[in-house]
């Protein structure tokens, strides 16, 4: 690689975790108290899902540890946010569904993040946030590849 691919290379990458950094920050504090971005994560692929996942399934489509999701699903659990049942063809697994009241919440947390996301869209205008998701999504799917 070429000193100019490389010093590009590491603008890329300086660029979205600043970024990933920046945002994570603004939507924690617009969340609803004890609501984590992951929990949101989490509840909004299983509405969107409209069905139950295991914890592994969780933990793949999230790309973290099946001990860091169980941790996340723990919580939800506790806030009453989700239901976990075992499997009743092996004990040995759990299936994860959202609860009435983990709907709500995401909901509650949507319309909190919903303006953030929003002025962020307008202040960068529409025309740049569609020229950059194409080139977004290319890197996304390069490193779930890898």
């Amino acid at each position: 690689m070429s000193d100019k691919q490389n010093a590009l290379a590491i603008a890329l990458v300086s660029e979205i975790l600043s970024a990933d950094q920046l945002l994570r920050n603004r939507l924690s504090k617009v969340l609803p108290n004890g609501m984590e971005i992951s929990h949101f994560s989490v509840l909004t692929h299983l509405e969107h899902a409209n069905s139950e996942k295991s914890p592994a399934q969780l933990a793949s489509t999230f790309h973290v540890t099946r001990g860091a999701m169980t941790n996340t699903i723990s919580k939800l659990e506790w806030a009453g946010y989700v239901h976990v049942r075992p499997d009743w063809d092996d004990a040995r697994r759990k299936f994860v569904a959202i609860s009435p009241a983990g709907i709500r919440a995401r909901n509650t947390a949507l319309s909190a993040i919903s303006p953030v996301i929003a002025g962020l869209v307008q202040e960068l205008g529409s025309e740049s946030v569609r020229a950059a998701l194409p080139v977004l999504r290319e890197l996304r799917a390069a490193l779930e590849r890898n």
